[in-house]
């Protein structure tokens, strides 16, 4: 499976070819998986947290099988360590998810950030990144932040 959703993805990037509606499933699916991991990659202290809320968030977002969500976030890791940019996956959403589904991976994004609760300074700074090349406007950029901080657990130390 992970050879041919690496394949179905680069038939969606050749302009020459129309895909099947399953193959476009599956491209979506690794475009996410990829911009979610890119956030968990961008800390360097990364940990299970992380990787947790990546898996949630993939789970919630397209009910895939335990099997195909682990297939998945494998060839996610394995593209995203040889991804030069992330207007390929971004164009992709872009051309076939609505405002709101790509607010929700923003916001599925701040909560990989806040998995270990720390926001270190190159998380932030893809975020923003994958935000604009989504087209998500700044207050909706913020709105999805502080939704996601929203739900991160709360330290009863800190009360």
């Amino acid at each position: 499976m992970l050879r041919t959703l690496k394949d179905i993805f680069n038939t969606l990037t050749n302009t020459d070819s129309q895909p099947s509606p399953e193959a476009l499933e599956r491209s979506l699916q690794l475009a996410t998986a990829v911009l979610l991991v890119e956030v968990m990659r961008a800390n360097p202290d990364r940990g299970v947290a992380e990787r947790n809320v990546v898996i949630a968030a993939l789970h919630q977002k397209f009910s895939l099988a335990d099997d195909d969500l682990a297939q998945l976030l494998a060839l996610a890791e394995q593209t995203a360590t040889h991804a030069y940019d992330y207007q390929g996956f971004t164009s992709s959403l872009n051309d076939h998810f609505t405002q709101a589904q790509k607010i929700r991976i923003v916001e599925s994004l701040w909560q990989v950030a806040y998995a270990d609760a720390h926001l270190d300074a190159n998380e932030n700074h893809l975020i923003s990144k994958i935000a604009g090349l989504l087209h998500v406007t700044h207050g909706e950029y913020i709105v999805a932040k502080m939704h996601a901080q929203e739900l991160q657990p709360r330290n009863p130390l800190e009360t």
